[in-house]
């Protein structure tokens, strides 16, 4: 199997979704890459133990996608080797009366991992640009000054959101939170495929919901909004990933690999030295626990 390299998926220059591939085996069987993932994800469980040691830097990862493209068995596969006290996972459903009391970003704010952990957001503050600019609506639910109806919600306001969520990533970065944002990038026909098994499929059933198909309906509209937040969000210090999605096996051992390899990269992030006086009595503790 090739070498996967960061860089391939990585939004560094305007992109075009519909030129970009929805679908990746680099053609190996399903066994090959279960074992690639697992290879991989014990090294990320062992950066995470270090991480937590280290405790100045903070992991987040967020996941957007359509329905269907995979993010709960991605997270379940991907962080099954670290220590559970290590990562947590954040869905973030409709707003609650609570969060609808505060400013739209500020949820997303009590959510960041503490120092030391990895924090995963799946659906993110991107759902603030994506399904609010599907159904701008919703955005009179926020009670917005200056908002009394949706012909207030012009182009401008949507300039001004993808202005604050650039500015709260870039904050946090410089707060030691190192952000990867992933779109896991699902073709129509694999969606329609992956919504009849719901049907079909017993123990699935529960996840359906008649809402799919309606959205199903708007999917050009989404896609042209995730475009252009991508576009307008992906920043050397917080970017955006695009990964192939119609093949779950594949798209998780890229999202592993893309980890893998940027996390390398922060060469400071180690386990503490001893004290040295601790250091020099190493010998002496030793003995004393012997002689118990």
């Amino acid at each position: 199997m090739k070498n996967i390299e960061a860089a391939t998926y990585r939004v560094d220059s305007a992109i075009k979704l519909t030129d970009l591939e929805t679908k990746e085996d680099f053609g190996s069987s399903d066994k090959k890459l279960r074992k690639v993932l697992e290879s991989i994800r014990i090294e990320l469980g062992e950066f995470q133990d270090t991480l937590y040691a280290h405790s100045k830097y903070s992991v987040l990862i967020c996941l957007q996608g359509m329905d269907t493209a995979g993010k709960d068995s991605l997270i379940r596969e991907v962080f099954k080797d670290f220590n559970a006290r290590g990562v947590v996972v954040h869905s973030f459903k409709v707003p609650t009366e609570m969060e609808l009391k505060h400013d739209y970003i500020w949820r997303h704010y009590l959510a960041l991992p503490a120092k030391g952990k990895f924090g995963v957001f799946n659906r993110t503050h991107y759902e603030n640009v994506l399904v609010t600019r599907v159904h701008p609506e919703y955005i009179m639910n926020e009670h917005i000054p200056g908002i009394h109806s949706v012909a207030d919600i012009d182009q401008s306001f949507w300039d001004k959101r993808f202005e604050q969520i650039n500015n709260f990533e870039r904050h946090i970065v410089e707060n030691g939170t190192i952000v990867f944002k992933f779109f896991l990038h699902l073709s129509k026909e694999e969606q329609r495929q992956r919504l009849l098994r719901r049907l079909e499929l017993r123990r699935k059933n529960w996840k359906f919901s008649p809402g799919d198909l309606k959205e199903r309906q708007i999917w050009d509209q989404y896609q042209n909004c995730y475009e252009e937040a991508i576009n307008r969000t992906s920043k050397s210090h917080a970017p955006w990933f695009v990964i192939p999605a119609d093949n779950k096996k594949a798209a998780r051992v890229i999202v592993a690999s893309i980890l893998h390899e940027e996390l390398k990269k922060y060469k400071d992030i180690r386990e503490p030295e001893l004290d040295d006086k601790i250091k020099a009595n190493l010998e002496e503790y030793k003995k004393q626990l012997e002689n118990e």
